[in-house]
Formats: C-alpha cells, sequence, structure tokens
C-alpha cells in the first residue's frame, strides 16, 4: 500500500496488497521487540540521589530559529504536509539539522527526547526518497513503540507522496512483514533484533540502502543491541548518508560514528540532562498495605495528571493495574507481555487522555514520547541509575517542568 491511500491494512492473506503504508498497525506475537539487554543484579541506589530540586525554566535561553519550515528547500507535496500540520517554527535540532541534511551530510545529533529529532531526519529522509527513486532508507530506533511513532510522523509527513514501507519489529508475526518487504519498499523501519532477523533469513537486502537513521542511539547501545547494529550497518550500501541521533555522546557512541560515518556534522541543542527539569522526591512506606495507600494518596491529588507508573514485573504490573482499576481509576498496563496491538491500544489510550494513568515495566516503557506527562511514580527501584534517569525523563517535557515520586522502604 502507497502512501497515498491510509485506510486499514488488508489482511494477510489477501493476494492483492501492494506494500504498507505507515499508518499499519502490526499486531499479534508476544515479543519484547528482538534481544535486549541481559538481566543484572539490582543496583543500590542511595535514596538521596532521588531528591532533587527541578531547574526553573527560566534558566534557560529562549532559542531563536534561522528559518521557519517553508523556508528550506525541499519537496513542494511535503511542504504542504508540513504546513497542514500547522508546522511553522521549527525546534533547535529541526532548524539545525534540516539544511545540512538536504546537502547529503551525514549527521550526528545531540538532544533530550522530545526535542523533535523525528521530523529533522524525515523531513531530508522522503525529500531524497522522492527525488531519487533508487535511493532507499533504513531507520532503526530501540523499542517497537518508537518505530511505531516514527512511523506514524513520516506517515503524514508523506501523505500522498507514493512511496511505502515495511515496518520490522519484535511482537508482530513474520507474515505480513515478508510480504511487505517483497514489495520493495522505499523506506524500512524497525527495531536491530527484527532487522537482524530479516538480514539472516534473507529477506531483506540492505545492499541498495543509501540513508540510514539510528534514532536513541545511547539507549539501543544501553540495551545491548551493539553487535547487532554493527551487523546491520556493515551490510548498507556505500558510499550512504547517516543520521545518529543520542542523548549523549559516550566512548562506545564514539566509535560507532567514526566506523560508521563521513566527517560527520555534530549539531548538539541538548540543554543540561533530561532529569534537569524534574522535581525529583521519595514517599517513604512501612509495608505493602501502607505502600499502595500512599499511592492512592497521591493519585487523588489535584497536581497529579497524567501519570507514567513502574513496577518490576510483568506480573506486578498487571496486579498493580487490577488493584488501581478496582479503586476507580483510569488505567491500564503495557509490558512485554502484551501483544503488540494491545499495547499500542494503551499507549493510544494514555496518550488520547482515555486514561490518566499507565503501569509500565522499563522494557515496555522505552521509547514513550508523550509530552504532557506530570509524573513519573517510581513503584519499584529501577534497576540501575540511568535507569531511573530514563524513566523520569519522560516527565517535564517540551519545556513544562514535571515531578518524579520514587517509593523506598522504611
Amino acid at each position: 500500500m502507497s502512501y497515498n491511500t491510509y485506510g486499514r491494512q488488508r489482511p494477510a492473506s489477501s493476494s492483492r496488497s501492494t506494500g504498507r503504508s505507515f499508518g499499519g498497525r502490526p499486531s499479534g506475537g508476544r515479543s519484547s521487540g528482538g534481544s535486549g539487554r541481559a538481566k543484572f543484579a539490582k543496583q543500590y541506589i542511595n535514596p538521596s540521589r532521588f531528591i532533587q530540586a527541578a531547574k526553573p525554566a527560566a534558566e534557560v535561553v529562549e532559542y531563536v530559529p534561522t528559518h521557519h519550515f517553508a523556508d528550506f528547500e525541499y519537496n513542494q507535496l511535503l511542504k504542504d504536509n508540513i504546513a497542514s500540520k500547522g508546522y511553522v517554527t521549527p525546534s533547535p535540532i529541526q532548524d539545525q539539522t534540516i539544511p545540512y541534511g538536504l546537502a547529503g551530510k551525514d549527521i550526528v545529533g545531540i538532544a533530550n527526547t522530545g526535542t523533535g529529532k523525528t521530523a529533522a531526519f524525515a523531513l531530508p529522509t522522503l525529500h531524497r526518497l522522492m527525488e531519487d527513486k533508487n535511493s532507499k532508507a533504513l531507520i532503526m530506533a530501540p523499542t517497537r513503540e518508537l518505530a511505531q511513532q516514527i512511523e506514524d510522523e513520516l506517515r503524514s509527513i508523506a501523505k500522498g507522496s507514493g512511496l511505502s514501507s515495511a515496518m520490522l519489529i519484535g511482537g508482530s508475526p513474520m507474515g505480513p512483514q515478508l510480504r511487505d518487504l517483497r514489495y520493495n519498499p522505499n523506506v524500512v523501519i524497525g527495531t536491530p533484533g527484527r532487522i537482524k532477523d530479516h538480514i539472516e533469513r534473507g529477506t531483506l537486502n540492505l545492499s541498495g540502502f543509501n540513508i540510514i537513521t539510528l534514532d536513541e542511539v545511547d539507549r539501543m547501545l544501553d540495551m545491548g543491541f551493539i553487535a547487532d547494529i554493527r551487523f546491520i550497518l556493515d551490510k548498507l550500501a556505500t558510499p550512504r548518508q547517516s543520521f545518529f541521533f543520542s542523548a549523549t555522546m559516550e566512548p562506545k557512541i564514539e566509535e560507532l560514528i567514526r566506523t560508521f560515518t563521513n566527517d560527520p556534522i555534530v549539531i548538539s541543542v541538548k540543554t543540561g540532562v533530561t532529569s534537569d527539569s524534574v522535581e525529583q522526591n521519595v514517599v517513604e512506606y512501612g509495608g505493602t498495605h501502607e505502600k499502595i495507600e500512599r499511592l492512592h494518596e497521591i493519585l487523588n491529588s489535584e497536581e497529579v495528571g497524567k501519570t507514567l507508573i513502574f513496577d518490576e514485573t510483568q506480573r506486578s504490573v498487571e496486579r498493580l493495574s487490577d488493584e488501581l482499576l478496582a479503586r476507580g481509576f483510569k488505567v491500564n498496563a503495557i509490558h512485554g507481555g502484551k501483544t503488540q496491538g494491545q499495547r499500542q491500544r494503551a499507549l493510544k489510550q494514555f496518550r488520547d487522555n482515555q486514561i490518566n494513568i499507565l503501569v509500565a515495566t522499563d522494557v515496555a516503557a522505552r521509547g514513550i514520547d508523550i509530552v504532557d506527562i506530570t509524573h513519573v511514580i517510581n513503584y519499584t527501584t529501577p534497576q540501575t541509575y540511568d535507569d531511573y534517569v530514563h524513566r523520569i525523563g519522560r516527565a517535564g517535557r517540551a519545556g513544562r517542568t514535571g515531578s518524579a515520586l520514587t517509593f523506598v522502604g522504611r
């Protein structure tokens, strides 16, 4: 199915399908989205590290963009679609990345999550695909939720272009993916584990792909995907254009960039660590009964809006979600044991304010990008302090101040 049509995806049994639109919804399967990080013993974190005041937004100097979206030299159809979405002024990462991307440069973008990175690489990529029919793009993300969000954004920007895509993620059956790949899509979006699976099966040949995007590189490395990423990048065409986006620049990321890019333009718009905009505190409790009652009290507070609650296991997430539902809260759960369809429905309910509480495991919550989350609650402490920072970074986005509360036993 091309980007000209946006109805429901045809069933896998249909012999008349001609590819996959960006808007199709994969379903079925119970995989967590490919190989991930091995489980380690939980790191001790001193509770004092969970207490920190948010830095006032006034400390951040307002960015004055050099361009408007209408100023960039890209395909008119894309320009019209951008205007119809109400996009006028680009964010800092978009303002600085798009001109170099349109010029064909390799780009390394250092930016916090939720700063508009998708459009920063989507516009140059889609423009090139429309101008050069021999070009193909591969986009990799750490989780199937983030891959789905990228697909949704590309779909809206590329509406009416005739371009087609394939979505390769775990938690989705192979059949529809194999069918979509047979129609030679312009764009392949997916997670490293499932992309590697297709390469090894011989169902995905990357030798003609000359545009590559790695979104949230630091998260992919943190989840244990480094070997898969190197394996995949080795299969791509040369020369190629590369977009690497990360919130941090660690030695492993620098080495990856040196190996797989050509004299990249480095664009850093990071204004501080993601947790700077989050008010952080602890909630002490003396036992299981007091713990759930304290949570109930917090969720009933007027200042608590859209809330993401982290618990440790799939079973504990389900148990807590059921308990909160029985207490009258609008809540759903998301974890690796859910099908992709169930996870997408829960996220849509959360995004559309049909529910205001989402209970999640760390793995399932990676890649969630919902700007109006007011509170993150760590019902159980994370495995590592880095995990803690990534958890609470889902509050306080887009210039807002968020809150994070961590339950600590007395």
